[in-house]
């Protein structure tokens, strides 16, 4: 047995960083055998509450753009559905009338065709160089463009425009601001730092950005940082995404499809792949974050008691002394029984005590199964 009968993330414990689809997400997560923490980094502000949405829809009112692009199915929704909200409803749909509407792929296309407009030109991909590319050959200098956003703009969109002479108004549906509680995010950082959590997943560059900056605000970034870089995988779910953890030296693996279940499927390939497996006391041993799999069978372990086999594991076979393993336990303090209780609870916990050896007045070893070395042994 493997242990697929229970998930491949079985044993893996993933945080989950998105907020608008952070339970989408955790529900895949959670169908392939994860337990998940979720710490939304970001909040979305609804379109309707949005003071500068709503100032942005206004201006645009007075003075009509020449162009409006339409960049996501949902921001564009939520942009007319606001305005119907503040008695603006009309009036938008006729200034999107009357000016050249583009539309950036088929779901934002479904989209403008379901308020009853017709665009102008819509690529058959969602690719947004390919609308750049469009509005540049036609000529930009002296447009007004409005460019309706979801979140983050596609980089060097509108500094192009710009530096092609265009007057770009951006239209902020669906902004992101810090979250309203910083108790769950702080959580998350806090067991990323500890190594309780196996990944992180990102979703968009603000919610990585805004872990980052989080994690400074409480003097944890450095810590955040080496987490990520040695310990805690970073899936992000395209290459924009993973830019703000680039920048601090942090690989990320992403999915060749920017999408969801790619992601989900990505670190149910990685995070096996990354267990540690060891043939023990004639037993097939596979550690994960929070349990492990002996013979397949998923056994959960506690954190000092994995803290314990992590410690037995960097030397398989060898005997690791018990102030050693003490060092390795958090927050034991000085009481070496703390060792012998854990290591208790350890070996209920694997439902087999013979994978961890007792040696005499020295400490305690991994029997692995057969010897690789022959220095292998009680020394």
């Amino acid at each position: 047995m493997d242990g697929q009968r229970y998930g491949p993330l079985a044993g893996f414990t993933v945080g989950v960083t998105a907020a608008r689809r952070a339970g989408e997400l955790g529900a895949l997560l959670r169908a392939r055998g994860a337990a998940v923490l979720s710490g939304p980094a970001l909040r979305i502000v609804p379109p309707a509450e949005d003071a500068e949405l709503l100032s942005v829809t206004d201006d645009l009112i007075a003075r009509p753009p020449d162009v409006t692009v339409a960049t996501t199915a949902t921001g564009f929704r939520g942009w007319v559905e606001a305005a119907a909200g503040w008695g603006r409803g009309e009036r938008l749909l006729d200034l999107l009338r009357e000016g050249e509407l583009l539309a950036r792929g088929p779901r934002a296309r479904g989209a403008v065709r379901a308020a009853g407009l017709a665009e102008a030109w819509s690529p058959a991909t969602e690719s947004a160089a390919e609308v750049l590319e469009r509005l540049l050959a036609e000529g930009v200098a002296g447009r007004r463009i409005a460019l309706q956003l979801h979140g983050e703009p596609p980089p060097g969109f509108a500094g192009s425009l710009r530096a092609g002479g265009a007057d770009v108004v951006v239209v902020p549906v669906h902004r992101w601001a810090p979250p309203a509680d910083a108790g769950p995010v702080d959580r998350l950082i806090e067991a990323a730092v500890t190594r309780a959590l196996d990944a992180v997943t990102f979703t968009s560059a603000p919610a990585a950005a805004s872990l980052l900056a989080r994690a400074g605000h409480g003097g944890r970034l450095p810590a955040l940082v080496d987490a990520l870089r040695h310990d805690v995988l970073a899936a992000c779910v395209g290459p924009v995404t993973a830019l703000p953890l680039q920048a601090h030296g942090i690989d990320t693996v992403r999915p060749e499809h920017a999408r969801l279940a790619p992601l989900v499927q990505l670190l149910s390939a990685e995070l096996p792949s990354r267990a540690r497996t060891l043939p023990v006391a004639g037993r097939h041993v596979e550690i994960r974050g929070h349990a492990v799999l002996v013979d397949g069978d998923l056994r959960p372990v506690p954190p000092a008691g994995m803290a314990l086999l992590h410690a037995l594991t960097r030397r398989p076979g060898w005997v690791v002394s018990r102030g050693e393993l003490l060092r390795a336990l958090p927050g034991a303090g000085r009481d070496e029984h703390a060792v012998e209780t854990a290591m208790a609870r350890l070996r209920a916990a694997l439902g087999a005590p013979k994978l961890i050896h007792t040696v005499v007045k020295r400490g305690y070893r991994l029997a692995l199964d057969p010897p690789a070395d022959p220095a292998y042994g009680d020394g």
